[in-house]
């Protein structure tokens, strides 16, 4: 049964079936074939749904869209420009900042990639570095959404493992800005080893002008990421606080957004949220099929039988999300994989935590890994290119990121060191 269950998700996918659906009507065929209440799909689903911290996600995606209409992201990147854009390589610098900025504000990566990408491609085209490069860049530098809090993948990732959300986000701070750190460090390299251009350098005057402006903007993920670390708020709360403070500024303050907005932000979050959402209550019917059957035990009691340790653990399964992420997007891979897989991290005495850190350097390498990565798609439609180009542009980038994964799995305390002061 069990085989039935992933051949026929298998088959559907192959299919091009929504990922959300493959997963119900595989999980609902095997129910049927067995002798289960049925009455029980629809509840379950909903129940899975059923949970104050998921209501963060559409108020982080939300406030991620309201950031890049509203101009707060313009403005932005306009500030960066002026501080850094005439250093050779400087855009490319200001591209992952701003990449980093919005990443702590939206918690989502196609998202980061799209906003930033739509204003950064054509400025560095522009400056004479390569397309391809440019797009690669993006591409990378978009994933940084899903590490630095807030992060969706991380809430989900809480809510299945019952861990702390406050504790994962502060997980991801250090992790986030050291994938940013060294990103920002091989673009300088990159473009002084390739001449490529930059901007003309700013007057004092035109920096702490264009800053000023952009200090509305940059202050949103010091409210954001303050209100959780100092108690004052939930993540879910937070997620409010910044769509309400992001309109304020876009339609007070910048006035870059009126009524008529209105419609096309809610329809864009919308349409985010229920794609996330049907993913976490189709795959929740997956994750009761395989607790029926006790698939995490048996896998559990397979591994405790095989002596395996945690390094040989750390290697299979990250070869593991590596297939999975060529095919499926980040949600999908921690609710199919994670009911499994935590009974060994207990047994192997990996820190949930640490694990979770771990989980989402491989889901940014989803990200922009073909021949699914939704960020490829999300640069190749921006800048109007074809997917192969996109991924030669990024192919540098998926190495770097695999090499910065071993070194997160070997250094745990890169991950543990802000959770544990908060104990």
């Amino acid at each position: 049964m069990v085989l039935t269950l992933f051949s026929s998700f298998i088959g559907l996918m192959l299919l091009r079936v929504p990922i959300a659906i493959s997963l119900a009507l595989s999980t609902v065929l095997v129910l049927m074939m067995s002798d289960f209440n049925m009455n029980m799909v629809p509840q379950r689903m909903f129940a899975a749904l059923d949970s104050f911290p998921l209501m963060a996600i559409p108020g982080f995606v939300l406030a991620g869209v309201i950031l890049a209409r509203g101009g707060i992201s313009k403005y932005l990147i306009e500030a960066l420009r002026t501080w850094v854009g005439h250093l050779q390589g400087g855009l490319s610098v200001v591209t992952i900042l701003a990449c980093m900025v919005f990443a702590a504000i939206s918690g989502s990566s196609p998202a980061t990639a799209a906003a930033i990408g739509a204003i950064m491609i054509p400025a560095m085209v522009n400056a004479g570095y390569d397309k391809k490069y440019a797009m690669g860049l993006v591409a990378a530098s978009g994933t940084l959404g899903i590490l630095i809090p807030p992060s969706i993948p991380l809430i989900i990732y809480g809510i299945t493992a019952e861990e702390s959300i406050g504790k994962l986000f502060m997980a991801g701070v250090i992790p986030g800005l050291l994938l940013g750190g060294i990103l920002i460090i091989s673009a300088i390299f990159f473009a002084r080893k390739h001449g490529f251009g930059s901007d003309e350098k700013s007057s004092m005057e035109v920096r702490m002008k264009a800053s000023i402006k952009a200090l509305w903007g940059a202050f949103l993920p010091i409210l954001i990421l303050g209100s959780i670390y100092t108690g004052v708020a939930t993540p879910t709360e937070s997620a409010v606080i910044a769509v309400v403070y992001g309109i304020i500024v876009s339609v007070v303050i910048y006035r870059e957004m009126g009524i008529k907005d209105i419609r096309p932000l809610l329809v864009e979050t919308i349409n985010i949220t229920s794609m996330i959402f049907l993913i976490i209550a189709a795959a929740s019917l997956f994750g009761l099929y395989l607790t029926n059957e006790q698939v995490p035990q048996t896998v559990g009691a397979w591994i405790a039988e095989s002596n395996i340790n945690k390094w040989m653990f750390f290697l299979v399964v990250n070869l593991l999300f590596f297939f999975l992420g060529m095919f499926l997007e980040a949600v999908s891979i921690i609710l199919i994989t994670l009911p499994i897989l935590l009974p060994i991290i207990h047994h192997l005495g990996i820190n949930p935590i640490h694990f979770a850190i771990v989980m989402t350097v491989n889901m940014e390498l989803a990200m922009i890994t073909p021949p699914v990565g939704l960020n490829l798609f999300v640069v190749g439609g921006i800048a109007k290119e074809k997917l192969e180009l996109v991924v030669r542009g990024v192919a540098p980038f998926i190495v770097l990121f695999i090499i910065v994964l071993a070194f997160y799995v070997i250094f745990p305390q890169i991950s543990l060191w802000l959770p544990n002061m908060m104990e």
